[in-house]
């Protein structure tokens, strides 16, 4: 059993290894993606069973469009097909449902399905499920300083009291607690334009583990290494320093 005190609140997955988890099994791409799914699911219960806060899944780049058109395809309707088939059980488990990133240009069938699951949750109080999806994070910092800027210009803001507190207000995440775990799988060492903000005191942790093999024992496993650091959030542990 794992103990729920200091566990993470929010932790931010980087599911990497699909497509190299079907390569090495003789498997089309695509079959990769499909069995990630899964974990996903999994993840998602598992989170809800130890009582975190947030799980947030980066599931589409803004950089993705330059797959082939036919897994970009694929991988847009397996994701309509998880919302379809997810929305009862996050509804039955009190979850809330978000999705960050651009709108345009995913297809607007899958925009109506986003729409539809955020609507039909956001009164839940219970684990928030977050999906980056056409997602990328030096995006999401020019349009939050787009959005700035026309507040500036609409008098609704004053340029001269824009801090780091305030400006988060114009993320996509504005109303979510900063990660303090991120998760990324493959062996891969690298943030790859992912919540570059918010992960500004992020614990990072690299698993060699493909995202479809990553379940729930190595989800533990993450968690008791996190448990294990100090965070200090670039100041002291002043009792360790008087000893």
């Amino acid at each position: 059993m794992l103990a729920k005190d200091n566990n993470p609140k929010h932790i931010a997955f980087i599911m990497d290894g699909n497509g190299r988890w079907a390569k090495e099994r003789g498997l089309a791409r695509t079959a990769g993606h499909r069995q990630g799914i899964q974990r996903v699911k999994e993840i998602i219960r598992g989170a809800g069973e130890l009582g975190l806060e947030v799980v947030t899944f980066f599931a589409f780049s803004t950089e993705n469009w330059g797959r082939p058109k036919k897994e970009v395809d694929v991988l847009m309707r397996y994701l309509d097909n998880f919302l379809d088939g997810q929305i009862k059980e996050l509804e039955r488990n009190n979850m809330r449902f978000r999705v960050i990133g651009r709108k345009d240009p995913l297809p607007k069938y899958l925009q109506a399905r986003i729409e539809k699951a955020e609507e039909r949750t956001k009164k839940n109080t219970g684990l928030t499920v977050v999906l980056a999806l056409n997602y990328g994070s030096r995006q999401e910092i020019v349009d939050a300083a787009r959005a700035f800027a026309a507040s500036v210009l609409d008098d609704s803001a004053l340029l001269d009291q824009l801090d780091c507190e305030s400006f988060a207000r114009y993320l996509y995440t504005a109303d979510l607690p900063d990660p303090d775990l991120l998760v990324r799988t493959s062996g891969e060492m690298r943030i790859s334009n992912f919540l570059l903000w918010q992960l500004s005191y992020a614990e990072l942790y690299f698993s060699r583990k493909y995202w479809p093999d990553f379940k729930m024992a190595e989800l533990k496993e993450a968690i008791l290494d996190f448990k294990k650091r100090e965070r200090r959030f670039g100041g002291l542990d002043v009792t360790k320093e008087n000893n």
